[in-house]
């Protein structure tokens, strides 16, 4: 059997924060407990926000970490013509949508794991051509064609990965909705885009946050869909701030940059994260 490969996949779109360097660390952590390798993937198909000078940063950062990885590193944006093929491969399951943001919200009675409004197929019944459309999956005849999903997941303790036998427990992709698959800007979406690559580089074992737990089940329906290999996952803590919120770009959590900057070592960085 190949070794195993796991990865860790930033957005150029700002600069890493604590809870990043807790998820690289994590992810090279278990690498090695696998006696695996891993790798670095740049995932910029934001081109209205992600940054050349955020890339550089990011490989900075986590060199000054001590994580090192092998190249060519992987770029979504070079990729999208494996994603334009991904979504024709979904074929009828994918219908256009071109609801703004307010009408999903005026006419939602539920929301998704996300906490967003969930959408109510309006685009089904009632298609219009005057706007630029986006693509959604018809979930329940995805479902339908899916079958049984099932999710394999090893338990993890702190900062550690137990690599024992996978647990496996059903998904249950329906929580979604008729989830976006191709944006309006871009040939895909972060959940196409996550799963095409991660099949294309080899990648066995997914380590991520547990605010990226209920996309599993999306993701799981998808590897199926497309007739892909579906890694074995880990959700790992999030770090959060004094008030008890997850670290985030958009809230300005001090940036590992600005950290190194004001004279905090790697040493200290690995400390505060446990590592």
């Amino acid at each position: 059997m190949s070794s195993p490969i796991l990865r860790f996949a930033p957005s150029p779109n700002g600069h890493l924060h604590l809870g990043h360097a807790f998820s690289a660390l994590f992810t090279w952590r278990a690498a090695t407990t696998l006696s695996g390798m891993a790798l670095l993937r740049i995932e910029d198909i934001d081109s209205l926000r992600c940054k050349p000078e955020f890339d550089v940063t990011i490989r900075e950062d986590l060199a000054w970490l001590g994580l090192v990885w092998p190249e060519p590193v992987m770029r979504q944006s070079a990729r999208l013509a494996a994603y334009r093929d991904a979504a024709a491969r979904l074929g009828d399951l994918l219908y256009p949508c071109t609801c703004t943001r307010a009408e999903i919200a005026a006419r939602a009675i539920a929301t998704d794991p996300d906490g967003a409004p969930l959408y109510d197929g309006h685009c089904l019944h009632h298609p219009r051509r005057d706007r630029m459309p986006q693509y959604r999956l018809r979930m329940d005849e995805a479902i339908a064609q899916a079958g049984v999903l099932e999710v394999a997941e090893l338990p993890v303790n702190g900062i550690d990965l137990e690599p024992s036998h996978p647990r496996s427990r059903e998904a249950s992709p329906a929580r979604w909705g008729d989830a976006v698959i191709v944006r309006k800007d871009t040939p895909t979406s972060y959940h196409l885009s996550v799963v095409v690559d991660d099949a294309a580089q080899g990648v066995t074992h997914v380590t991520r946050g547990m605010d990226l737990h209920a996309a599993t089940d999306l993701h799981v329906l998808l590897h199926k869909l497309l007739g892909l290999p579906s890694p074995i996952y880990a959700h790992h803590q999030l770090i959060r701030d004094g008030d008890a919120l997850k670290l985030s770009k958009s809230k300005g959590s001090p940036s590992l940059k600005s950290l190194r900057e004001s004279g905090w070592s790697a040493q200290r960085v690995l400390a505060q994260l446990g590592f």
